[in-house]
């Protein structure tokens, strides 16, 4: 009798071990046609165009997250300004006679120019609050020196403007950029 159970149960054991081998081969095969299928998914561009708008939302987040935080006193001046030259110390550009204020960058597009001291590198990018000068925040390079310590010193167009619309303000700024690169 107990050799009855040992062969009813050696053949159950070989029927379990058949169809566990018959679903595993199952299983591959189909893995295998799986792997084949092709994607039908017609909003492929969709979804291309989605992600490429997200990757330039991170990139723009992350030009314009601060390195660091300064705070310093903030005036204006003239590129005719008495004691000016009209050229900007890192370029050597004759802002007199170019009669700008602003630069365009690489990166950050047209930015205004500061003159700052050699604390901040030349090309640096700076961003600060000026609500006398525009409602957004101004985001700056330098592109001039001629200050001391964390000041900053804003190129506007006439020496009223810098009297008027900047004076001689405390503020706080980020640093976006140390030199040319990020």
């Amino acid at each position: 009798m107990n050799k009855n159970i040992r062969l009813k149960f050696s053949k159950y054991l070989r029927i379990i071990i058949l169809i566990i081998t018959v679903l595993m081969c199952g299983q591959v095969s189909l893995m295998k046609f799986e792997t084949k299928t092709a994607n039908s998914n017609l909003n492929k561009t969709l979804d291309l165009h989605a992600m490429a708008v997200k990757l330039d939302e991170i990139i723009k987040n992350d030009l314009y997250t601060p390195l660091d935080t300064y705070n310093g006193i903030l005036t204006g001046y003239a590129a005719d300004c008495p004691l000016c030259g009209g050229t900007l110390g890192c370029t050597g550009q004759d802002v007199l006679t170019d009669k700008i204020t602003t630069y365009y960058d690489d990166i950050y597009g047209t930015v205004r120019i500061v003159a700052a001291s050699q604390n901040l590198p030349c090309k640096s990018i700076v961003q600060f609050d000026l609500p006398s000068i525009s409602d957004e925040k101004i985001t700056a390079i330098v592109l001039d020196r001629g200050v001391i310590g964390t000041a900053l010193d804003l190129l506007v167009e006439s020496e009223e403007i810098a009297y008027n619309n900047v004076g001689k303000k405390q503020i706080s700024y980020e640093v976006l950029r140390f030199g040319g690169e990020r």
